[in-house]
């Protein structure tokens, strides 16, 4: 029977020229979980290029940790038991998501505004789903690669305010408080003002503090142990949604907010 040569896929040719050792390490892995099949040394020498002692050392590196396995014989490689749960966890995380994403449509079919979910990572705040609203009036901002000064939004205010109070001061001497309308807050004494309002209060608002005609109010989203990870918000057009119409939603978010905690490990 003629072997099969084995080849890396087209999209991930870059894998098999990239000079980093480790992502040359993970083609490995990934010939064998696209294979589908146990894989020969040989094999996987065609199929990653790498020198026959590296590709030795990173599959006993992978055996040991679990993350490949050997057929009884040893001649050939399959996927290990790690590896295993590895992929179950990547698809649990997307279930996750698709849940929460159902979550946030719930609340924006009910109160017809925009919701998005937040999280703030290196002192700027990422999207990790936004929900529009179908209103011709909307505040554009990417998903997942936009990124928001935390100071001038309900939802960066929000977070910032329940940093533990070590991490919250060090960061707030690093941020520049930038004034994008007249209502920005400038002056980082009010700033941990508001903050210190914000956490007795539970929730966060952004009245037109970033963008002038638009109002915001967000609530903490926490994970089971209590520990908040993120923030739930809701912004509109403030002619169609002024700051204080926002606030009465505060216990539907809060009960949106709940459930999606729920969906965090």
């Amino acid at each position: 029977m003629t072997s099969r040569v084995l080849s890396l896929p087209v999209e991930s040719s870059d894998v098999a020229t990239e000079t980093s050792s480790t992502l040359k390490a993970f083609g490995v892995l990934e010939v064998l979980v696209r294979t589908g099949r146990a894989v020969t040394l040989s094999e996987l020498m065609q199929a990653t290029e790498l020198p026959k002692p590296t590709l030795h050392r990173t599959l006993a590196l992978f055996e040991e940790a679990g993350f490949l396995a050997r057929e009884p014989g040893g001649r050939a490689y399959i996927v290990g038991e790690r590896l295993s749960r590895f992929a179950l966890d990547v698809l649990r995380g997307e279930g996750a998501a698709a849940e929460r994403r159902a979550i946030l449509r719930g609340v924006v079919s009910e109160i017809t505004e925009t919701c998005n979910l937040a999280v703030l990572k290196k002192g700027v705040l990422i999207y990790l789903d936004r929900v529009e609203a179908p209103w011709p009036l909307r505040l554009h901002v990417p998903e997942g690669g936009g990124a928001l000064p935390p100071h001038c939004c309900a939802s960066g205010k929000l977070l910032l305010a329940h940093l533990p109070t070590a991490e919250r001061q060090r960061l707030l001497e690093l941020l520049p408080l930038e004034r994008f309308t007249e209502r920005t807050i400038t002056e980082r004494a009010v700033l941990e003002s508001e903050l210190d309002r914000i956490v007795s209060a539970g929730y966060a608002v952004d009245n037109e503090e970033y963008v002038l005609g638009v109002a915001c109010v967000a609530v903490p989203v926490r994970d089971r142990s209590g520990e908040v990870i993120a923030s739930l918000a809701v912004q509109g057009a403030t002619a169609r949604l002024p700051l204080m119409r926002a606030i009465e939603f505060v216990p539907r978010l809060k009960a949106a907010a709940s459930e999606i905690g729920s969906t965090f490990g």
